[in-house]
C-alpha cells in the first residue's frame, strides 16, 4: 500500500473512524493499491458537525475581509503544491498528468474568485423615506455539507469550499470513496493557510454517510455532484428534511455540426471534448448530431481520434466495472446497426495491464432510440446521429432529459444564435467543445442535470450559501410617524 490508511478530518486533526470497515483505494492507471478509506458511521458525522457548530460563532463573526485572507494564502499554497496535487489526482483518478495540472489550475482560479467576495457581498442601503433607511446583508447559514464525485478529486471540492467558507459557513465534506486522497491534502493546505480548526471537516464513507448528511438536523444546506439518479435522491431527501439543496446530476451533451463548420477546428474540439479526462466529465461531448453532408468532418474526427492513445495522452476510466459498462454500450450499438469507425474496446496498456483503459471510440449511424444515444456513457465515446435539417437536430437535443451543455459548430452567426435560443441546456457553446463558463460566470445545467435553484460556482453561489438579512432603521424623530413606522 503506497499511502497510509485514510482518516477522517475533524476539528483540525486526522482521526480514525469509529468503524473498522474499509474499502481499498486502487489506482485506475495500473491497479496499484494506494490506500484504504474508512466507511464511517453516523457517530463520525455527529463529531464533525459538533466541531463545525463549535467553530461557527467565531468564524461567522469574523469579517469577510479577514476570512478571505485565508484563501489568499491557500491560493499561494495551491500554486506551491501544484505538482504534488496533480500527481495525487492522476494516481487516484486515472487522468493524465497534464489534465491533473489543469484541474489544480482551475482550483486556483476558483479560489481567486473567493478572494473577491468582499467586493460582491457588500449589501445595499437606501433611504426609503425621510429619516428611514433600509439595509441588506448576506448572512452565513451555519454548518453546510458538500458531497463530491470521483471525476474531479480536487476541482469539485473547490467548487464549493472556498465560497461557502469565505462567506462564513463551516463545512463537512464527503469525498467519493474512490478518490479520497486529494481532499486530505486540501485539508492540510487549508490548515497551513490559517483556517481555524472545525471550519472544514472531512467524513469518508459510502451511501450511509450521504443519507446521514441529508438527515442530520445540524446541517443547514447540502450540495451534491454526481449521477442524476443519486442527485434526485439526495435532493428529495435533503429538502424533505427542510434543508437547502443544490444537486448536480449527469448529462448527455449534444454537439450539432453544420456543413460549413471549420473542419480541423471542429474535429479537434470534438475529440478533445470526448476524450478529455477519459470522457469522465459532465461536460464531455457524448453525441454529435451531423446536419446534412458532413462526411469530410467525420473523416477528420476519426483521424484525430486515432492520435489519442491510451496510457499516453488518454487516461484510464475509474475502474474495471466502468470499462466493462462502457464497452457493453459500444457492443450493443454495433449489434443494433451502428457502425464503429474507431474502436476503443479491449485496450491494454503495456506495463499497465492491470489498469482500466478504454480507447477513443467513434460510432456512426447511431439512431436516437439506441441506449448509447440516450444514456450517459462517461467514457471516451462519441456517437454520431445523422439528420437532414437543423430543426431535426434541435429536436433530438431537446428530447434528451438532461440539460448541462450543448454546442454548435458553424461559421454562420444566425445559425449559431438559432441554436443558442432553442437548445435546452444551461451552458451553450459556439465552436467550443466544452462550454464551461469561467469565473465569475457560474456553472450549472438545466432539466435533469440540476435539482435546486441557482448555480454551484460564481456569483450565483452567493445566494445558495447565504441568507439575506434586511434591517430598517429610523434615527430622525422629526421624520414623524407614518406607514413606514
Amino acid at each position: 500500500m503506497k499511502y497510509a490508511p485514510i482518516a477522517n478530518y475533524i476539528n483540525g486533526q486526522f482521526v480514525p473512524a469509529s468503524t473498522s470497515q474499509t474499502m481499498n483505494v486502487v489506482s485506475p492507471l495500473d491497479g496499484t493499491l494506494l490506500s484504504t478509506v474508512p466507511m464511517s458511521a453516523s457517530t463520525d458525522l455527529d463529531a464533525a458537525v459538533a466541531a463545525a457548530k463549535a467553530a461557527f460563532p467565531i468564524w461567522s463573526k469574523t469579517t469577510i475581509k479577514e476570512r478571505v485572507q485565508v484563501f489568499f494564502k491557500y491560493k499561494y499554497l495551491l500554486e506551491q503544491h501544484l505538482k504534488e496535487l496533480a500527481l495525487l489526482c492522476s494516481e487516484e483518478n486515472g487522468k493524465t498528468y497534464s489534465e491533473s495540472v489543469a484541474e489544480i489550475e482551475k482550483c486556483i482560479e476558483l479560489t481567486e474568485f473567493a478572494t473577491s467576495l468582499p467586493q460582491l457581498v457588500t449589501g445595499e442601503v437606501l433611504e426609503v423615506s425621510r429619516g428611514v433607511e433600509c439595509r441588506t446583508e448576506h448572512v452565513p447559514l451555519g454548518v453546510v455539507a458538500s458531497i463530491v464525485p470521483f471525476n474531479f478529486p480536487a476541482m469539485v471540492p473547490n467548487w464549493t469550499l472556498p465560497n461557502a467558507i469565505a462567506l462564513g459557513n463551516c463545512m463537512i465534506m464527503k469525498p467519493s470513496e474512490k478518490v479520497p486522497l486529494c481532499c486530505g491534502k486540501i485539508a492540510e493546505l487549508l490548515k497551513e493557510a490559517g483556517l481555524p480548526d472545525g471550519v472544514f471537516n472531512i467524513v469518508h464513507g459510502d451511501v450511509a454517510i450521504v443519507n446521514a448528511i441529508c438527515d442530520h438536523p445540524g446541517i443547514e444546506a447540502v450540495s451534491f455532484v454526481g449521477s442524476t439518479k443519486v442527485a434526485k435522491i439526495v435532493y428529495q431527501r435533503a429538502t424533505q428534511n427542510l434543508k437547502r439543496c443544490l444537486a448536480l446530476g449527469g448529462a448527455k451533451n449534444h454537439l450539432i455540426v453544420l456543413p460549413d463548420a471549420k473542419t480541423d477546428m471542429t474535429a479537434q474540439n470534438i475529440i478533445a471534448s470526448m476524450s478529455g479526462c477519459a470522457g469522465q466529465r459532465c461536460m464531455a461531448a457524448s453525441a454529435m448530431v451531423a446536419v446534412g453532408n458532413v462526411d469530410h468532418i467525420v473523416e477528420k474526427i476519426c483521424d484525430e481520434a486515432r492520435k489519442v492513445v491510451a496510457g499516453q495522452n488518454l487516461g484510464a476510466v475509474i475502474n474495471h466495472e466502468s470499462k466493462t459498462r462502457i464497452e457493453q454500450y459500444i457492443t450493443e450499438a454495433e449489434q443494433q446497426g451502428a457502425k464503429i469507425l474507431v474502436d476503443g474496446r479491449k485496450v491494454v496498456v503495456t506495463g499497465k495491464e492491470a489498469g482500466s483503459y478504454v480507447g477513443p471510440t467513434v460510432i456512426d449511424y447511431v439512431t436516437p432510440d439506441m441506449a448509447i444515444a440516450k444514456e450517459e456513457i462517461f467514457g471516451p465515446v462519441i456517437s454520431i446521429i445523422r439528420t437532414n435539417t437543423l430543426d431535426e437536430a434541435i429536436t433530438i437535443e431537446n428530447a434528451n432529459p438532461y440539460g448541462n451543455a450543448a454546442s454548435v459548430f458553424t461559421q454562420n452567426g444566425g445559425m449559431a444564435r438559432y441554436v443558442i435560443d432553442r437548445a435546452s441546456a444551461g451552458m451553450i457553446g459556439v465552436n467550443v467543445g466544452v462550454p464551461v463558463p469561467r469565473e465569475p460566470f457560474s456553472f450549472g445545467g438545466w432539466n435533469e442535470s440540476k435539482f435546486g435553484v441557482g448555480d454551484i460556482t460564481g456569483k450565483s453561489s452567493i445566494e445558495f450559501w447565504t441568507k439575506l438579512k434586511k434591517s430598517t432603521t429610523k434615527w430622525n424623530p422629526e421624520a414623524g410617524v407614518n406607514w413606514m413606522s
